[in-house]
């Protein structure tokens, strides 16, 4: 489909520089030979189509950059100071990492080490988890229990818990959750009766809402500064965006 974007954005181009030269319109005799002219010079030269393909594809991705940083600006409150994410790494931090998650997502897991590594060697990030369970009935149960977690016990146990949850291999189920929050000793029956409360309902409705706005449509989703970041991305990658943004 990108090939005939491509290439018919290339017939207009080559149609419109026959019409510079002659604001008389072609006749149909003269038409049928100008399409024959540029259907024997693409044969001739295809990476013509190639290269207007990959033209496209990179204004494609400025506009989308560009789309992405300007509703970062224009939600930045809700992103960075919606007074319930919990806050990470260094608080005072020149750069602020903003991360959607869902513990049941394979790629979160792998980027969870990452981030963990990116804000200990660097040590002036600031990290925001959002809690985004997009993957079933289970991530939505994990999420409740992460947020009753922080809300009953406080941030350091949620981290405690967040960092057990990436790493858990089996199925999330209540009594799996409660094993696990026995291991912290926290207390879980205040957590359980907070779980369904709509303190935690409020939260994840509220992150979702967000996410729509954001067209964010899969875990993990990263606001990077002022840049949104779809999808998981290597450490290597992390810390040069994060030195860009430095400048």
């Amino acid at each position: 489909m990108k090939h005939l974007i491509a290439t018919t954005a290339l017939l207009g181009t080559l149609a419109s520089a026959g019409f510079a030269q002659d604001l008389t319109p072609m006749s149909d005799e003269e038409r049928a030979l100008f399409r024959a002219e540029v259907r024997a010079y693409l044969f001739e030269n295809p990476e013509v189509i190639m290269q207007a393909v990959e033209i496209l594809q990179n204004r494609e991705a400025e506009t989308q950059a560009q789309a992405d940083i300007d509703l970062v600006a224009s939600n930045s409150e809700a992103i960075f100071n919606d007074g319930y994410s919990w806050v990470g790494g260094n608080p005072e931090g020149d750069i602020v990492l903003v991360e959607f998650l869902d513990y049941r997502c394979g790629y979160c897991k792998k980027a969870h080490s990452e981030v963990a590594e990116l804000l200990e060697t660097d040590g002036n990030i600031k990290l925001i988890v959002k809690e985004l369970p997009i993957l079933g009935d289970a991530s939505v149960l994990a999420s409740r229990f992460a947020i009753a977690v922080k809300q009953v016990a406080g941030g350091d146990s949620y981290k405690a818990v967040g960092d057990a949850l990436m790493s858990f291999k089996g199925d999330v189920t209540l009594p799996a959750l409660q094993r696990l929050g026995s291991t912290f000793g926290l207390d879980m029956e205040a957590i359980e009766a907070r779980m369904n409360s709509d303190e935690v309902t409020a939260e994840i409705t509220a992150t979702r809402a967000l996410a729509g706005i954001l067209a964010i449509s899969g875990t993990p989703t990263f606001v990077m500064h002022d840049e949104l970041v779809r999808g998981y991305l290597p450490l290597e990658q992390m810390q040069a965006v994060v030195a860009d943004k430095r400048g």
